[in-house]
Order: structure tokens, then sequence, then C-alpha cells
């Protein structure tokens, strides 16, 4: 099996190289790369690619993911959030070939308190998500054979990310605060990929599961929530005595604003995934704890 990967610096691209790889031939590229086009701001030549490489899976690890930025350049982030991907789609429908492409819970307003489900009814609240609403329609209307993975708040050990933000904030200051009435799942970029591969393998033998599912780790908390788990794992660390913080404040988001405005209730179901593909999700704590690790 050919398989070409679009993003592949980016923190998801980076795992899903590795998790690919079990499944055949990956050709990996992201926007800068040499010989083919992988620069979303170049619909054309993201399509030339494909009918030059003609895989038999795309996987599209690329996105506009500067949630504010998003909200001055809304017309480079719509190329690179639904006009690219939709011409990705088109491709792969045109070749047989499998897409696989990466959404969020942006997609929703942030309302209520319980878990967004599949069937839900979006309705996002900045550019951001609109845009990546808009790939994913594009994706589902265009290519039938493709899998659409919502998720939240991904981290990995490699680039920035908000636990290493918040390490360094400990080590600098006495006080943090941190804001406590956001919700959702803090999801590892190795725990992504994997899930992408297993269903990817699946999918082979089973095409009726192409479709929109939610992927994230087991169990809820808020950003503070998380802050308190980092900064309580390095205090049992190597780095423990360079951590200066000795209180974590919370504070609601209205203490922070921001260009964009951001949901609260980001909580997403994986019911449908969890039976689908026979997936036990771990609890957030795992992955993160595993992360850290890594990095400490």
């Amino acid at each position: 099996m050919k398989i070409l990967l679009f993003g592949k610096d980016g923190q998801v691209g980076w795992e899903l190289q590795r998790s690919l790889a079990a499944l055949g031939d990956v050709v990996a590229l992201d926007f800068d790369s040499a010989g083919l086009c992988g620069d979303f701001t170049r619909p054309d030549g993201l399509a030339q690619t494909i009918r030059t490489v003609k895989p038999h899976v795309i996987v599209n690890a690329a996105a506009h993911t500067a949630v504010d930025k998003a909200e001055s350049e809304p017309e480079l982030a719509r190329t690179l959030n639904a006009v690219s991907p939709g011409v990705l789609a088109e491709e792969a429908e045109r070749l047989g070939a499998w897409l696989v492409h990466y959404s969020t819970d942006y997609v929703f307003d942030g309302t209520g308190q319980r878990p967004w489900v599949e069937t839900d009814t979006p309705s996002p609240i900045n550019v951001y998500g609109q845009t990546k609403l808009e790939g994913e329609q594009l994706v589902a209307a265009r290519c039938q054979r493709h899998l659409i993975f919502r998720t939240s708040w991904v981290y990995a050990a490699r680039g920035g990310n908000f636990a290493k933000t918040m390490l360094r904030l400990a080590q600098e200051r006495e006080r943090l605060t941190v804001i406590d009435d956001q919700i959702g799942a803090p999801t590892g970029a190795d725990l992504l990929a994997d899930a992408t591969a297993h269903a990817l393998r699946q999918v082979q033998n089973q095409p009726e599961a192409a479709g929109l599912y939610h992927l994230v780790a087991s169990g809820e908390t808020t950003w503070h929530g998380y802050a308190k788990c980092v900064i309580e794992h390095a205090r049992r660390s190597p780095v423990a005595s360079t951590i200066r913080a000795t209180t974590v404040d919370p504070v609601p988001t209205t203490a922070f604003p921001t260009p964009a405005r951001r949901p609260l209730n980001s909580r997403m179901a994986t019911d449908r995934l969890r039976t689908v593909f026979s997936l036990t999700l771990p609890p957030w704590q795992k992955g993160v704890e595993r992360m850290l690790a890594e990095i400490l």
C-alpha cells in the first residue's frame, strides 16, 4: 500500500510517519518539501502531487492551527483548512483512494455540559472552527472513502505545547493563573497516529466504516487541572528543585481575552470510534505522564 502523508513535520504528522510505516510505503511531505508539492497554499500543486504519486491512502495532517491568527487572515485559514482538503478529496475520489482528515472540537460552540456526539449540529464561534467545519464538509461530500477524526487539546513531546509552557512558567514564577472553565481531554499525537493506523488497517476490509469519528483520550479536565497534573509530576521528577510555583490559581476564560472566542465545553463522546474499531482509549493522564517522562 502506498500512503501519501501531508504535514509530516507537525506534531501529528511526525507520529504518523512512525505509525503508518507498518502499513506500507509512506511518502511524507511538508509545505516546503522539495520535488513534490506539499504546500497547502497551492491547491493545484497538491492535485499534481497526488496524480504523480497515485497513493492508495492520503493522510492530511496539515492545517492552519493558529486559532487567534486565523481571525485576521480568514482567507488563508480557509485555503489551508477547507479549499485544499477539498482538492485532496476530489483527487482521492478520482483514484479510489482513502482520505484521512483531522478536525476539531472547535466546530461546536462549546455550550452545554454533555460530550458532543458526531450527529450534533456544528456551530463554530471563530474563524478557525468555521474553516475546519467547511473542510470536513468538503471532504465528506467529495470523497466516499474518508475518515474524519475530530480531536481536541493535542500535544506531543516534539514541539511546543501547553505542558512545556506550564513547566517554563512554573520555573519562573511562584504563582500561576490558569483557565478553569474550559473542559476537554488532552490528547497525545501518538494516540491519534496509532488509532489512525489501526482504523486504516480495518477499513481496507470494512469500507462501510468510512465516516466521521470523535477521537480523544478518555476522561476530562480543565486547563487548570491539566496544569496541576503537569506541575505535580514535575515535582516528582529530576527537575523538582527548579519548580518555583507554589500555587496554581483557577481563573475564568474572561481573565485572558483573545482575538478568537474559545468553546467552554470541548468534551467529545468516542462511543462510535470505540465500537466500530474496537479501540480502548486510555485516560488523558496516562498520555500526559508518558510525554512528561520523555521531556523531563
